[in-house]
């Protein structure tokens, strides 16, 4: 008797001790979870040699479910996909001789193999390879499979321990113990017939037709059932028979849709279509389906849009939604600053602000900005504090078309108030920090920036943009161009869009008369203004500057960062310079009367 150790690597491996042992007229009985065509071509020499094989799979593969029709077979933790390889054959895989190497094996299954399958999983049943010769019997049990890795012919992670014995009178029980497993019907069936249709399945050529829709099928199987309306929206709150939802276009259903889908998952959802596809009338229709579920809704809005929101809530001719009977609250967004008086019919000292289900940002790039004042509760941090973590769960639709100007930052400061400042509230979704995700997509948008106006392209971009980045955006918003539209949806429901016009540049002068100076002696001039009503430390004594730096001066995230006011009012001189050259843009006039340039004119 012969005993020896094979680990797959420093001990030995399986396979080699499987080539070296096996002869012409061979026989092989194996027990093993799972069988791959790459295992079968690294011993394809080898086993074309063999007699015959006897194959039993641990766990049900291709066993036929009771009073299941006989098409359909129950699959196990899809056992019977590792035939065309597992995660570890990936390389041999990408050869692209999958085709070949099945079409050789099914040939060899057919001619020289039996295969039957346990009915019931049977986790405890030990893996065997038993070997039969003329002259020599060796038995291998322990982890091992019939794939490359068990076998020990490719890399990975697996901890293999396997027992070789050769020895007719040491081996012959574990044979023995084979032979009672497969004689017994009531624990194994054949299932011959059903691998030889699988391998056909892998080896024959397909259309290309064919292929794609696997591809996309195998892409997005795990999001079918999600892209259901029945799975989104719960149809018995009537939420379609509402005047709103049979008002929008196709395109803007489909909007209204993955926004409810994505407040459920996420709690918050950032509608970024283009200018003039209808935000307001999606998120009308958001609003409606939440408050038929009897959530209180909240829309926050530019003072200036205030009106175009508070119309539906109004008994009003002009409403034309008067049938939904819309009953959100309407607030500016500047109010999040007061603290008592009104905003319209709203006391805002008693009003309860962590009471809302549902908060509906209008622009809410105007919240891109999450500036630190000191001794000061800007809107951004009451927003996230009072209003959305504070109270009840709050869900956060936002409607922007520009979420992002330059900096990511501005996304980052949107998206905490649906992760109400969770950096790894994407975790799961394959986004490990939300923070460096963005400030690694910010670097390579710098670098975009960079390039010559040929080569910073959209397709550039997105060839030079990390995937977690856009993964990041579909995961939080919905934003769709005309274009999308145009190329996706039915244009005979809903007209085509309106043309730009080519723009008319018109060079005229500043005035009729020629009198006023040039515009850059204006700028020049502009510049050595010292404006210095708006730079009051200019006055302090320089030894002084430091007193006044430790009253007026902000400290963040532990002294890191210093907003100092000499800075501040620097940046506040700059900008009163470009609104004195901005003046011009009223009334020449007007200019030189205001800022002093009666000289000028």
């Amino acid at each position: 008797m012969e005993l020896k150790m094979l680990d797959n690597k420093k001990y030995g491996k399986v396979g080699d001790e499987l080539k070296n042992n096996i002869e012409k007229g061979s026989k092989l009985s194996i027990i093993s979870a799972y069988f791959t065509i790459y295992a079968y071509k690294e011993l394809q020499k080898e086993l074309n040699k063999i007699d015959r094989l006897r194959f039993i799979f641990t766990e049900p593969t291709f066993v036929k479910k009771e009073k299941e029709l006989a098409r359909e077979y129950y699959i196990e933790k899809n056992y019977e996909k590792k035939f065309s390889g597992n995660e570890f054959e990936i390389k041999l895989r990408n050869e692209l001789n999958q085709a070949s190497v099945a079409k050789e094996c099914a040939k060899w299954l057919e001619d020289k193999v039996d295969i039957k399958s346990f009915k019931q999983p049977n986790p405890a049943q030990q893996r065997l390879i038993y070997l039969e010769n003329k002259n020599n019997h060796m038995s291998i049990n322990g982890t091992v499979d019939f794939t490359t890795d068990g076998l020990g012919f490719s890399a990975s992670n697996r901890v293999d321990m396997n027992t070789c014995v050769h020895g007719k009178e040491a081996t012959e029980h574990f044979l023995q113990m084979f032979d009672s497993i497969w004689e017994n019907e009531s624990i194994v069936q054949d299932i011959k017939k059903e691998v030889l249709q699988h391998m056909q399945v892998i080896y024959k050529e397909n259309t290309p037709e064919f292929i794609y829709f696997i591809t996309l099928y195998n892409i997005f199987k795990d999001y079918l059932d999600e892209l259901t309306e029945d799975n989104i929206v719960k149809v018995r709150t009537g939420f379609k028979d509402t005047v709103i939802w049979n008002k929008l276009y196709k395109f803007q259903k489909d909007g209204v849709l993955g926004a409810i889908d994505k407040l459920e998952k996420y709690n918050g959802c950032i509608i970024a279509d283009s200018v003039g596809l209808g935000k307001t009338f999606s998120a009308l229709a958001v609003i409606k389906y939440y408050e038929l579920r009897n959530d209180r809704v909240l829309v926050l809005a530019p003072k200036k849009l205030r009106e175009n929101w508070s119309i539906y809530t109004q008994n009003d001719k002009r409403n034309i939604l008067l049938q939904d009977r819309f009953n959100y609250d309407v607030l500016n967004h500047t109010d999040l600053n007061r603290y008592e008086g009104y905003s319209g019919e709203i006391n805002l000292e008693t009003v309860n602000w962590s009471n809302y289900d549902l908060i509906v940002i209008d622009e809410s790039h105007n919240f891109r900005n999450n500036s630190p004042h000191k001794d000061k509760v800007t809107r951004y941090s009451r927003l996230l504090n009072d209003v959305i973590k504070a109270g009840v769960e709050t869900k956060i639709l936002m409607l922007s078309a520009t979420p992002v100007n330059n900096k990511m930052n501005d996304l980052k400061n949107q998206i905490s108030f649906i992760t109400e400042g969770e950096d790894k509230a994407f975790k799961d979704d394959g986004i490990d920090s939300i923070e460096q995700t963005l400030r690694k997509a910010q670097l390579v948008f710098n670098k975009w920036l960079k390039l010559s106006d040929k080569e910073r392209t959209v397709d550039n971009f997105i060839e030079m943009m990390n995937m977690d980045y856009f993964k990041l955006l579909d995961i939080v918003t919905i934003a769709r161009s005309r274009k999308h539209i145009e190329k996706y949806y039915n244009l005979n429901e809903i007209g085509r869009f309106p043309k730009r016009k080519k723009p008319l540049n018109i060079y005229a002068d500043i005035d009729s008369d020629f009198k006023f100076p040039p515009l850059e002696y204006v700028n020049k001039t502009i510049k050595n203004l010292n404006l210095s009503a708006y730079s009051p430390l200019k006055y302090v004594l320089p030894e002084k500057r430091n007193e006044y730096g430790k009253k007026y001066d902000i400290y963040v995230k532990q002294g890191k960062s210093v907003f100092k006011q000499t800075d501040r009012e620097q940046s506040l001189v700059n900008l009163m310079r470009v609104n004195i050259l901005k003046r011009m843009e009223s009334s020449i006039n007007s200019f030189g009367i205001t800022h002093g340039f009666q000289e000028l004119l």
